[in-house]
């Protein structure tokens, strides 16, 4: 193997002084057909990466990470611009953060534009708390929380025809992640918590993020946290009701705070400090309106009624209140829809050595316990933050 061609990054050394190649993630004697998977998965990154020249509208904090994401053979260093003109006057590609893009890009850079976002296994911390991701998307047609246009995600999962060594490889990562407690944000231990004592059933109810681009472009006319509880409520009166306020909200980083008092109205309890895979493990279905928690849920195995147009919507797999999709025709295993996601789709990045990785390298180092160094800057904003809940701002 030959990690060169990504500068900065620290391959593992060879375990032993023997032929054949070796693991760069873990420095351990691997086959010929291994060391193959791993040089067609860099090959493939660096090809795709070759036309992107500019990155645009990318948070200062998270640039590094981008152009690691983003390295190839290249002449010139990826550009990062702040302003349409300076974006669109290179004839490359260009890279953007959708939620950051400048007025007038889109139109100016047309089918040059590759919108880039976290992935769905992230990282260990919040983003808004300003942990760099571990894993992105890079979506040349759109971006897979926007359901009005195509995406690549939406692509893979409406015409690919999965191999069975995906599809077992894809149950393999559904079984490592359940039994290791993984969501967007990392690990947690095994379930904290025992069923709460009724004979309910219990349904969980995922907050969000009010502005966030999946619940504009994909809320189906749902108004925000309280009017998904009520409807939540509404679907199912004779639930025992948990919410769970979204991680960036109730850290004051992000819109979508409401009262407890309007809360409990509907809901009959408030989850704040339990992760989401303990609370998957002990109810018996989830409301969602876009988030991220139907498709973990659906991963173990539990009832997930969506109230929005979210990716992992109208395959088959949901139950669905919101309008049809007409470009979902496919009815999904959930397999395949595990394929799609998490393997096909998102871009890796070891965080021991820097390389570009499958995702089980990934979940291999959550389980070792890997965790990231709290920086100055991690903790200034964890402290802004409880500022502003203290005086029920964001920091956004």
């Amino acid at each position: 193997m030959n990690p060169a061609r990504f500068p900065g990054a620290r391959p593992c050394p060879p375990q032993d002084s023997g032929p054949g190649p070796h693991n760069p993630f873990t420095g351990q004697p691997i086959s010929h057909d291994e060391a193959s998977q791993i040089h067609a998965l860099w090959s493939s990154l660096t090809d795709a990466n070759r036309a992107i020249t500019v990155a645009c509208g990318m948070a200062w904090w998270k640039r590094a990470r981008i152009a690691q994401f983003l390295q190839s053979d290249r002449a010139t260093p990826l550009h990062f611009a702040n302003e349409t003109e300076a974006a669109a006057a290179n004839d490359g590609r260009i890279a953007v953060w959708p939620s950051r893009m400048p007025a007038g890009l889109a139109e100016a850079a047309g089918d040059r534009l590759v919108r880039i976002e976290d992935g769905f296994i992230r990282s260990i911390g919040l983003g808004a708390a300003l942990h760099p991701p571990l894993s992105i998307v890079v979506d040349d047609l759109g971006i897979y929380y926007d359901p009005t246009r195509p995406s690549a995600l939406e692509t893979i999962l409406e015409t690919t025809r999965f191999p069975s060594t995906l599809l077992d490889r894809a149950e393999r990562l559904r079984e490592r992640i359940v039994t290791g407690g993984i969501s967007k944000y990392g690990a947690s231990p095994a379930p904290a918590k025992p069923r709460d004592a009724n004979t309910k059933r219990t349904i969980l109810v995922a907050g969000q993020v009010e502005d966030d681009a999946s619940v504009r472009l994909g809320g189906a006319g749902v108004a925000g946290n309280l009017d998904l509880l009520a409807r939540a409520r509404a679907a199912e009166p004779d639930a025992h009701i948990l919410f769970k306020p979204h991680p960036d909200v109730d850290a004051g980083h992000r819109k979508g705070r409401v009262p407890d008092a309007a809360l409990l109205a509907h809901a009959d309890a408030i989850v704040r400090d339990e992760a989401i895979p303990s609370l998957l493990a002990r109810i018996d279905g989830v409301h969602v309106l876009t988030s991220l928690t139907g498709f973990e849920a659906l991963l173990r195995g539990v009832d997930v009624t969506v109230h929005g147009h979210p990716f992992y919507a109208g395959w088959g797999l949901t139950r669905d209140l919101a309008g049809p999709l007409p470009r979902r025709t496919r009815r999904l295993t959930l397999a395949e829809l595990i394929a799609g996601t998490l393997i096909l789709y998102p871009r890796y990045i070891d965080p021991v050595t820097e390389l570009p990785c499958p995702p089980e390298i990934l979940l291999d180092r959550f389980a070792e316990g890997w965790r990231p160094k709290p920086s100055l800057l991690i903790r200034l904003r964890q402290f802004q933050g409880r500022l502003a809940r203290l005086f029920g701002t964001t920091t956004d």
